[in-house]
């Protein structure tokens, strides 16, 4: 039977480099939420797989001695690919544990690759929290593509946001976003920039402020700004450096494969690109 807790905050555990960074994320966002965080770690059943190091992760007992022991083998069993996952989740929880806030954590040990382990949460959770350098890295991209959940990428160490970057293109996915964002408590407290890339018509000035208005009459302090560019990624990058912002959110992959194929996906250029937390919602 499975313990997966509807409307909870999935922290992925596979990156050993950004598990704290995870972990902070996560408890930022169920504060936030009122949400329980579900720790996932996912053990792909092959029998052999070359051994990764998670140990130093979360210097917080003498578990990471028992981490360590794992990482002295090229290669590891499944049974001890399995008993290296209960290590870091046992360690983690404890993490979470020590924290003030008295947050509700469960652990997910899936004997699947990550792409199943997100599938298996991605219809029930209320947000996926993963690290921006996952074990298998040539996937990022494909896992938020697929995902009907919205995904929190964080580097390290995660720096709890103040304010936020909403970038706003007027397409559908965008504003099945805009309705999340004015309802979600997750982005309440937060000053948010409404920052839309385009040419200055007065079809575009109406969205913006139309957008802008939305915002505030769901009470969330906003800015609003119109930037003729053509270069999204690096419009919303400098202008996020300029404000030192420190959330960017956006819809995920919102364009077509035809316009990926010819000028490039700017959502794959934001998440090579951008330092800072990224909330990308998936796609209408």
């Amino acid at each position: 039977m499975s313990n997966l807790k509807p409307d909870s905050v999935i922290a992925c555990l596979d990156c050993p480099d950004h598990v704290q960074a995870v972990l902070e994320a996560s408890m930022w966002a169920s504060i936030r939420l009122r949400a329980p965080v579900g720790l996932l770690h996912s053990v792909p059943s092959l029998q052999q797989k070359a051994a990764v190091n998670y140990s130093g992760c979360l210097n917080i007992d003498d578990k990471n001695a028992l981490l360590e022991q794992f990482t002295t083998k090229e290669h590891l069993s499944n049974c001890e690919l399995k008993s290296q996952g209960r290590l870091l989740l046992s360690q983690a929880t404890t993490y979470c544990e020590q924290k003030p806030h008295k947050l509700k954590t469960y652990t997910l040990h899936r004997h699947e690759n990550l792409n199943q382990s997100i599938d298996y949460v991605d219809d029930k959770a209320q947000l996926i929290v993963i690290g921006h350098h996952v074990t298998c890295k040539s996937t990022l991209g494909q896992l938020i593509r697929v995902s009907h959940c919205p995904i929190l990428v964080t580097h390290a160490p995660f720096l709890p946001p103040t304010t936020a970057l909403f970038a706003f293109d007027n397409s559908p996915t965008c504003h099945k976003l805009l309705n999340w964002l004015c309802k979600t408590p997750l982005i309440r407290t937060l000053t948010v920039h409404i920052v839309m890339i385009g040419k200055e018509t007065s079809d575009n000035c109406d969205a913006l402020r139309e957008a802008y208005a939305r915002l505030k009459q769901a009470g969330i302090k906003s800015k609003k700004t119109l930037l003729d560019c053509r270069d999204v990624a690096s419009a919303l990058n400098y202008y996020q450096d300029q404000n030192d912002i420190g959330l960017l959110i956006t819809g995920a992959f919102g364009q077509s494969r035809l316009r990926e194929l010819l000028q490039g996906s700017d959502t794959k250029k934001l998440l090579g690109s951008t330092k800072t937390p990224y909330l990308l919602f998936p796609k209408a």
